[in-house]
């Protein structure tokens, strides 16, 4: 693996302990390796960028670090803890949380429902808390409300809060998935390629949010995407997969001049396309 050195985002974060850590991280389907001896580190406060041809690994390793899969080899470390093999409700219990490619909305509930669904536990779901504490179950909704409302604002979903999910078009449902991940008030959002299907206008929404949360809110991202543009300007560092493993890291410029880059990624060429 080539490792470049990468000066990251927000000062001084070589110093700083890795939020993720990724250590030959093997995952094996039969006799395929979508997974080869995979390492790598997320430092905090950045938002990295993984990218790679398709068939390199990437999703599967979002899965592996989700807790959607269990690696067949290796370690996963999120804050200091080992989650490798912890399923997913546990790992967004830690503060871990992702997105997916074709959003998962709740389509007959509305935009705000569907926010207001994410924080647990709450004292609506018991019955008899319903009986016997209401003023309480009504104080905590009030409060889970505001707050949906918020973030509703902050990724500029606030018009749509009593649409129904289900009527949003790709680029809104993308910015309710990212909404709803903040609603969790995550330490790290795994984000699978944002940009697809969403038209430019909708993207500039989504990519100024993502900035947004990462200063404002201490969010630490890793991104999956093709939109070459896209990964070079907001992420930093990037990191590339080929075949199941880690082949380079570092700056978008330094990135886009790697010759194992160029040749496994970039097919020879230097201007990003596939």
């Amino acid at each position: 693996m080539a490792t470049l050195p990468s000066d990251g985002k927000g000062g001084d974060v070589t110093e700083a302990v890795p939020v993720l850590q990724v250590c030959d991280v093997v995952k094996d389907f039969g006799g395929v390796r979508a997974v080869d001896h995979c390492s790598l580190e997320i430092m905090p406060g950045t938002i990295t960028g993984l990218i790679g041809p398709n068939g390199a690994g990437k999703t599967t390793l979002f899965n592996l670090v989700s807790g959607a899969l269990a690696p067949t080899g290796g370690r996963i470390v999120f804050r200091g803890r080992h989650i490798d093999g912890l399923k997913m409700h546990r790992t967004f219990g830690l503060g871990l949380m992702r997105t997916f490619q074709i959003p998962r909305e709740m389509k007959r509930m509305t935009v705000l429902e569907n926010l207001m669904l994410v924080p647990a536990p709450q004292l609506g779901e018991r019955v008899w808390a319903s009986w016997l504490l209401p003023w309480q179950v009504a104080r905590q909704e009030r409060r889970i409300e505001s707050q949906a409302l918020e973030v509703l604002d902050f990724v500029k979903l606030a018009p749509l809060a009593n649409e129904y999910a289900g009527n949003l078009s790709t680029g809104q449902k993308k910015l309710l998935e990212l909404a709803r991940t903040l609603m969790a008030e995550p330490t790290l959002v795994l984000l699978d390629e944002p940009s697809a299907g969403v038209n430019r206008t909708l993207l500039r929404d989504l990519t100024a949010s993502i900035l947004q949360a990462s200063v404002e809110r201490n969010v630490t991202f890793l991104i999956i995407e093709h939109d070459m543009d896209l990964i070079m300007t907001l992420c930093d560092p990037i990191i590339v997969m080929a075949n199941g493993a880690v082949i380079a890291q570092g700056t978008p410029q330094q990135v886009q001049q790697d010759p194992q880059v160029l040749a496994a990624y970039l097919g020879g060429a230097a201007d990003g396309t596939t």
